[in-house]
């Protein structure tokens, strides 16, 4: 019992003192268009909100990521289309002078890849779990160039990025990256925002496995200082926490 309470101590003076610390941090926001803001995370890295509406669900934003190593730089998901995506990159070509070398979704839906199309038109690589890119082709959607199973690792500048499949969840395809040199965890769609009250739109996702999944998820990258959600905003692991307990059926 000593032991259980101590580790609980432990984890309540971690989560403090990471609270602080994300706070405590100013970051450098850019007001691209009325529809997309650049947000600065760290020195490498940048989330992308963009702005949407949807029938039913009424306007919405959505997070993605760019991970910068030199002048080079990774994007995960896209804003939802073409020229939101185009505007996203020709500002960080030309305020950032960042060039996009690679792209990953976080599954198949609009809100990852509904930029997919502008991206192939610039010969930009993309990769995708294979369950992403049958998706795709089962709704004709552009298919990523290349599928990988259950993991991948992808490097920019000597720097590792691991992209996983940790089960289904808000979708049966969703992934997860990590980027270890940040200890940032990009969850997409299956993580839940703090004042998230239930798991949102999981039409195409597994209910019954959504919370061995996010267990899975914390036990792999329980170390993650940041935790990027796919909508609303990020924090800490706590994201993984709260979505653990929305995920746990109430018996």
């Amino acid at each position: 019992m000593y032991a259980m309470n101590q580790k609980y101590l432990c984890l309540i003076i971690f989560l403090g003192t990471l609270s602080f610390t994300l706070l405590g941090q100013e970051s450098k926001t850019w007001h691209v268009s009325e529809e997309l803001q650049l947000i600065q995370l760290t020195g490498q890295s940048y989330i992308h909100v963009s702005w949407s509406e949807t029938p039913g669900y009424g306007r919405y934003s959505s997070n993605g990521m760019v991970y910068a190593n030199g002048r080079e730089a990774l994007l995960f998901d896209t804003p939802v289309t073409d020229e939101m995506t185009r505007t996203l990159l020709r500002f960080l070509e030309d305020s950032l002078s960042l060039k996009i070398t690679g792209f990953v979704p976080n599954h198949w839906h609009e809100d990852c890849m509904g930029g997919l199309a502008y991206l192939q038109s610039l010969g930009i690589p993309s990769y995708a779990h294979q369950m992403t890119c049958d998706q795709a082709k089962s709704h004709s959607l552009p298919v990523p160039d290349h599928c990988f199973l259950d993991r991948m690792v992808i490097s920019i500048g000597g720097q590792e990025v691991i992209c996983e499949y940790p089960g289904p969840a808000h979708s049966h395809d969703n992934i997860v990256v990590w980027i270890p040199a940040e200890k940032i965890l990009f969850a997409g769609c299956m993580a839940k925002s703090m004042d998230s009250m239930n798991l949102g739109n999981t039409r195409d996702g597994d209910t019954v496995n959504y919370a061995s999944t996010i267990r899975n998820v914390i036990e792999r990258y329980g170390e993650a200082v940041y935790v990027v959600p796919g909508h609303g905003k990020w924090g800490g692991p706590e994201l993984l926490s709260h979505t653990l307990e929305l995920a746990t059926p109430r018996h």
